[in-house]
């Protein structure tokens, strides 16, 4: 069974940093592209970044280039979100996303915005930015 779990969030002060990872178990993460995304309540979920199965390739939102890494080590089968710079609107449940499925996974980040594409998701971890 495909699995991936998220860790390193927490409570940050604004201009902090975390460092968050994505580890798979039941398959091989190098396989598949791998979206992070965030959600506050009563929100839609937002594409945060997508790394391409090799990592030859990233996608950033907008309002995280320049602040956020993401990062892999597919021999650890983990993916990592390194946010430095944190804002308060950074806030939010953070998820970690395969790119396909189990039967089609996809190694590039094509359409990495859209959240239908991705499918399997771990349960997220909760990241606070404030004072």
């Amino acid at each position: 069974q495909l699995q991936l779990v998220e860790s390193g969030g927490g409570l940050a002060q604004p201009g902090g940093s975390l460092r968050l990872s994505c580890v798979a178990s039941g398959f091989t993460l190098s396989s598949y592209a791998i979206g992070w995304f965030r959600q506050d309540p009563g929100k839609e979920r937002e594409a945060v970044a997508c790394i391409t199965n090799s990592g030859g390739s990233i996608n950033y939102v907008d309002s995280v280039k320049g602040r956020f890494t993401v990062s892999r080590n597919n021999a650890k089968n983990t993916v990592y979100l390194q946010m430095n710079s944190l804002k308060p609107e950074d806030t939010g449940l953070y998820f970690c996303a395969t790119q396909g499925t189990r039967l089609m996974p996809l190694s590039s980040c094509l359409l990495w915005h859209v959240p239908s594409e991705y499918g399997s998701w771990g349960q997220g971890t909760q990241v606070t930015v404030s004072s």
